[in-house]
C-alpha cells in the first residue's frame, strides 16, 4: 500500500555574486518572519593532524566582534530586534543562522556580512575562546556520563583521519595554535566563495537582492581551499574496545556500522531502516527492549549523515543486573529479521506517514527551510533538491531496505564499544 500525496514545491531562486557567494532565496509570506542561514564549507573533515578543533573554535570566534560590531554585539542586536540565533559545527560544515521579524532583514544581513568581512581575530579573542572551548569540552564530554562514546565509536568506525577525529578537537592542538594560524584559517575558509547564504520567509525579492549586493558584494574572494580526501575502506577500523567511564552510573554499549554516503540509494534505505529499528516508541527495538523485555533504561540510535562514508549507531543503557550480551543479541536478531524478510506493509505505511509529517513540519518553519535549503546548496550544488527529497525517500521499496540491511548491518563488520563504570572492569 503506497501513500499518494503531493507537496507544493517551494519557490527557489539562486544566483551567485561576483565574489563567488552563492545566494538562495525562498520567499514565503505566510508569517511576517525571515530566516537567514550562512553555511561555510568547513568542518572537522577539513582539519589535519596537529591542527584539530579549528572549525569548532571558529563557531565561538564568530561572536567575538568585527569591524563595526562589538564583542557579543551580534547576540544583543538580534535579541533586541526580537529574533533568535545560533551557530553549530559538524564534520561537514559550520553554520550560523538568525530568525527575525521581516522588517529586520537588513540588520541580519549587515551582521553576517560584517563578520565575514572583518572578524576580530586577535590574540585576546583567541585566548578567551580557546578557554571557552576547553570548558565546553569539560562540561559536555569529559565530565558527562557517556559523554565521549560517540567520539570514541567514530574513531573505531573510520580509518581516515578526516572522518575519525572529533569535531571538538584536541585541546593540545588548540593550545599550540598561534593567532597567525587562526587568521589563515579564517582567510581560507570564511571567504564568500566558500559559503552559501539562504534567505527564507517574508521578504521582497528585489529588495533582498539589493541588500545582499550592498552588504556582501565587495567582500573579496579567496583561492579555493584544497580538496580533501574522505575515502574509506569498507572495513571498520576497530571491532571492539572496552572503555572505563569514571562518571557512568551503569554499564552501557554502543554499536556502530560504516555505511555509504548521504543521498545514495543505499544510504536512503538504511536511513529508513534506522527509523524502523530505533526511531520512536513504535520502533522495533523500543517495543522489544523497553516495552517488552523492560531490560534497558535508555535506547538510542542515530544515523550520522555525511558527504563521504557515513555511519549508523545503536546503543543502550541496560537496567541493573541485565545481561548486555542478551540485549545485543536482541538488537542483532531484529537486524537479521529485516535482512531476511524486509519491513512489513504496515511498517512501510508508518514510514511514509513519518516522512510526510517530517516534510510538512520542516516547511512550516522558515528557519528549518533555510537550513535544509542551505545543506542542499552547499553539499549538492542544488537547493531545489528540497522539492524532491520526499519523493526520493517515498520511492524506497521494502526490498531496497532488506538488501541494504543485509549488506551493511547484518554483518560482523561493525564496531562495539563497551562502557564500564569506573572500578567495575
Amino acid at each position: 500500500m503506497s501513500l499518494q500525496f503531493q507537496l507544493q514545491p517551494l519557490h527557489i531562486e539562486q544566483y551567485t555574486l561576483g565574489n563567488g557567494l552563492r545566494v538562495v532565496l525562498n520567499q514565503d509570506d505566510a508569517v511576517p518572519v525571515v530566516a537567514l542561514a550562512v553555511y561555510y564549507d568547513v568542518g572537522s573533515r577539513n582539519e589535519r593532524e596537529g591542527r584539530t578543533g579549528f572549525a569548532h573554535l571558529f563557531e565561538h570566534m564568530m561572536f567575538q566582534g568585527s569591524a563595526n560590531v562589538p564583542k557579543a554585539g551580534h547576540f544583543q542586536y538580534i535579541m533586541k530586534a526580537g529574533g533568535t540565533m545560533n551557530g553549530t559545527t559538524s564534520s561537514e560544515r559550520t553554520n550560523y543562522f538568525e530568525a527575525v521579524p521581516a522588517s529586520q532583514l537588513p540588520l541580519a544581513l549587515w551582521l553576517e556580512s560584517d563578520r565575514m568581512r572583518s572578524l576580530a581575530v586577535t590574540q585576546e579573542n583567541l585566548d578567551n575562546q580557546r578557554e571557552a572551548v576547553k570548558e565546553e569540552k569539560r562540561l559536555r564530554y569529559d565530565n558527562q556520563p557517556y559523554g565521549q562514546i560517540f567520539d570514541l565509536i567514530s574513531s573505531m568506525i573510520y580509518k581516515n583521519f578526516a572522518n575519525a577525529h572529533s569535531t571538538i578537537g584536541s585541546m593540545e592542538d588548540l593550545d599550540d595554535a598561534t593567532v597567525e594560524d587562526v587568521q589563515e584559517f579564517f582567510r581560507v575558509y570564511y571567504a564568500p566563495n566558500n559559503a552559501v547564504l539562504v534567505i527564507s520567509g517574508s521578504f521582497e525579492i528585489e529588495t533582498a537582492k539589493g541588500l545582499v549586493e550592498t552588504y556582501f558584494g565587495d567582500i573579496p574572494s579567496q583561492p579555493k581551499p584544497a580538496a580533501i580526501n574522505v575515502d574509506e575502506p569498507s572495513e571498520v577500523a576497530e571491532n571492539y574496545r572496552e572503555w572505563n567511564d569514571p562518571h557512568a552510573p551503569l554499564p552501557a554499549f554502543l554499536l556502530g556500522w560504516k555505511i555509504p554516503a548521504r543521498r545514495t540509494p543505499e544510504f536512503n534505505a538504511l536511513y529508513l531502516a534506522g527509523k524502523l529499528l530505533y526511531d520512536g516508541d513504535s520502533s522495533r527495538l523500543y517495543q522489544k527492549l523497553v516495552k517488552g523485555e523492560e531490560s534497558v533504561v535508555q535506547l538510542f540510535g542515530f544515523t550520522d549523515e555525511r558527504r563521504g562514508p557515513s555511519s549508523i549507531f545503536i546503543g543502550a543503557i541496560p537496567k541493573p543486573e541485565q545481561d548486555l550480551s542478551r540485549i545485543r543479541a536482541t538488537i542483532m536478531s531484529e537486524i537479521e529479521a529485516i535482512a531476511a524478510h524486509g519491513p512489513t506493509s504496515d511498517e512501510m505505511m508508518k514510514l511514509q506517514n513519518q516522512l510526510l509529517n517530517d516534510a510538512v513540519r520542516t516547511r512550516q518553519s522558515s528557519m528549518s527551510r533555510a537550513q535544509q535549503i542551505a545543506e542542499y546548496a552547499l553539499y549538492d550544488g542544488d537547493p531545489n533538491l528540497i522539492n524532491s527529497e520526499l519523493d526520493e525517500l517515498l520511492a524506497v521499496r521494502p526490498e531496497h531496505i532488506r538488501k541494504a540491511v543485509s549488506d551493511y548491518l547484518n554483518t560482523d563488520n561493525r564496531a562495539l564499544l563497551d562502557v564500564v563504570p569506573a572500578g567495575k572492569g
